[in-house]
């Protein structure tokens, strides 16, 4: 296990803690204290939460309701948002320098949801701009460092989320995912991430309330960490159109009740669709055998996935030419050039390729359909290399093929995201390096609740969770 020097109480899990604040052992002012000295310690090491909020917190902790009674009640916890996501009176950049110094009136209604359900918002979390692209860096805040090993990549575009968490900052953080935002820096810091279904956990934004490709999710250590904030996100909604109401049993049920005997289908590269580093094949391997060893059934094979990836791009392309309309050019005229691409690709879309689209996601959820009668979960990368240098805003190679695009590198994400499917980065303990390695399993449709039992089958079967951690300093 890796060093922890911060404060106990932040080496415990969220479950712990929680418990904790409801018997009274310790008072939500304690566990904000613990946060802000953890944060005194690593935030000059990796600038995962650049914007706090203490203030408003402790004043949030006066005043929580009592709703412990509800599964996902978190009883004065502190929490992370990231900062795409609008919190009432706390500066939300979106990593943009065209709203550096914005200050919503009003809180996106998941933030609302958390903090009625007795989460305290303590802080905003770092993303690249706009939440576009797989390196958490922006030009308000600067970059934020991978907690295992500083030189390097934390992934995006919840990176600022993950590696809070991994560091011992929060017990849990917020994530958003579209390409992969929630997934990929959950699996380069060693943490759970989850993208739920469209509808599960809130929705995009506002003006997109329609658009289900972009979710948001919960992050934490654990599985059973994620799984009681999967619980205090859920519920209906109406301003999010697409909301629908929490199951009537907690996922934190499903996590108890997990048994090592299950079935995973493992496509490594997809059938070929994204190309993989002999190392983290190897590692993937080298877990996968490890939950074989414990009871689980693991055959390699994929479904078919007609263009899946030219779908992936035209739903995205839809969401930055739907969120670009209304944008005033005095926020639009500050993106970075890959962003500008992406609003500029969307734009010039035609009909024919929305319909096309829309004809192929439909064809390649009807193939995971028939995927998922026989198997749990589909397993395969998180994203097909060890996390490179943070300087390298992109991956130009992995496997030995070439990515002209700086989405290329992030392929295995597009199945969960054009499908709708949930999806779980957890991690597979430690790989080359030292590194962590993360697995993604995708599951049934509206399936979070046999996700998190088959995630937490695999994080026993290799000895999980990790972390926290000191950060890695080189």
């Amino acid at each position: 296990m890796a060093e922890f020097s911060g404060p106990e109480i932040c080496g415990k899990s969220a479950i712990q803690v929680v418990g904790l604040l409801k018997a009274g052992e310790v008072s939500p002012d304690e566990v904000i204290d613990a946060a802000l000295a953890r944060m005194a310690q690593v935030e000059p090491k990796v600038n995962a939460v650049p914007t706090l909020c203490e203030k408003r917190a402790r004043q949030a902790a006066m005043t929580l309701g009592d709703a412990q009674s509800h599964p996902g009640w978190l009883a004065g916890l502190p929490i992370g948002i990231k900062d795409l996501t609008a919190v009432k009176g706390v500066r939300t950049t979106l990593g943009t320098q065209g709203l550096s110094d914005f200050v919503p009136e009003a809180s996106d209604p998941l933030v609302e949801f958390l903090e009625a359900r007795g989460g305290v918002v303590l802080g905003k979390t770092n993303t690249p701009e706009m939440g576009a692209g797989g390196n958490t860096f922006n030009e308000v805040f600067g970059p934020t460092f991978n907690a295992w090993n500083t030189d390097l990549n934390a992934g995006g575009s919840s990176g600022g989320a993950a590696v809070s968490l991994a560091t011992g900052e929060f017990w849990l953080s917020h994530g958003s995912d579209h390409g992969g935002s929630l997934r990929t820096p959950a699996a380069y810091n060693g943490i759970v991430g989850l993208r739920p279904s469209p509808g599960r956990a809130g929705g995009g934004s506002a003006d997109a309330g329609f658009i289900i490709e972009g979710v948001q999710g919960p992050m934490a250590r654990s599985v059973a960490d994620c799984a009681l904030f999967l619980d205090a996100m859920a519920g209906f909604e109406p301003r999010f159109p697409i909301s629908y109401p929490a199951p009537d049993m907690p996922f934190q049920d499903a996590v108890t009740r997990a048994t090592p005997n299950v079935r995973i289908a493992f496509a490594p590269d997809l059938g070929g669709f994204s190309a993989v580093d002999g190392e983290m094949d190897a590692a993937l391997r080298m877990g996968l055998s490890r939950v074989e060893a414990a009871g689980g059934v693991v055959e390699e094979l994929c479904p078919e996935l007609p263009e899946l990836e030219r779908t992936y791009h035209t739903l995205r392309g839809i969401m930055w030419a739907t969120m670009a309309r209304r944008m005033p050019s005095a926020v639009s005229r500050h993106f970075k050039k890959t962003l500008a691409e992406n609003t500029r690709f969307g734009q010039g879309l035609q009909m024919d390729d929305i319909a096309d689209a829309n004809l192929n996601r439909a064809t390649i959820y009807a193939n995971m359909l028939k995927l998922l009668g026989d198997f749990d979960v589909l397993a395969c990368p998180v994203v097909g290399c060890m996390p490179h240098t943070q300087s390298e805003e992109w991956v130009r190679e992995v496997g030995g093929v070439i990515h002209e695009g700086y989405m290329d590198w992030l392929r295995f994400a597009f199945l969960a995201t054009v499908t709708g499917l949930p999806a779980i980065s957890v991690p597979l303990g430690l790989g080359p390096r030292g590194l962590p390695v993360g697995l993604q399993l995708i599951g049934p449709p509206r399936g979070e609740a046999k996700l998190l039992a088959v995630a937490r089958a695999v994080e026993m079967s290799v000895g999980g969770p990790l972390g926290p951690i000191d950060p890695g300093v080189f």
